[in-house]
């Protein structure tokens, strides 16, 4: 049980943490064991996001002067968060772990300025990373270039090999 001054240290640090993150994605986690949390904890981590176990009474309280304060009606029941910076990252994680257990529901979250339904979550976790959004835009910007470069140098080739099958063939 929380004293007055832990509620308000609690209350203080969610708020700031609802104000900082572009994503909260909320879920549920009755039946999970103290290992598997652990095991979505350093997983989430890895990728700087933070997995946090919430208090829910609380928590409505924390949520109520942020830019999440819509998404109060889904803390009920066991739920833990996860804030990011990335929603993708943290949608694909949560994804993948609630396939492998079953008993980690995602419920919905916020990112932006959007409420995210369980469907909202499981199309972002389909989208591609930052980084791997990075490399498909490298890759598109570097195949013309290859492209280009057999194209000019595909003439001079054949005029070398043409070159060198008529000396062939005067000898």
């Amino acid at each position: 049980m929380m004293n007055k001054e832990q509620k308000k240290n609690y209350i203080s640090e969610m708020k700031n943490l609802f104000n900082t993150n572009d994503s909260v994605l909320v879920t549920h986690y009755q039946g999970l064991t103290v290992n598997q949390l652990d095991e979505l904890r350093a997983e989430m981590r890895k990728h700087g996001i933070m997995f946090k176990i919430t208090k829910n009474r609380i928590t409505k309280l924390a949520l109520k002067d942020t830019k999440c304060k819509d998404i109060a009606d889904l803390f009920s029941g066991p739920t833990a968060i996860a804030l990011s910076k990335d929603a993708i990252s943290s949608a694909k994680i949560l994804t993948k772990f609630s396939k492998d257990n079953q008993k980690l529901k995602i419920v919905g979250g916020f990112m932006g300025k959007e409420i995210l339904k369980l469907e909202d979550v499981l199309k972002i976790a389909t989208l591609p990373t930052l980084n791997e959004a990075r490399a498909k835009i490298a890759s598109i910007i570097q195949s013309p270039a290859q492209k280009l470069a057999s194209i000019l140098l595909a003439p001079s080739l054949k005029i070398a090999i043409l070159a060198l099958l008529k000396s062939k063939q005067s000898t």
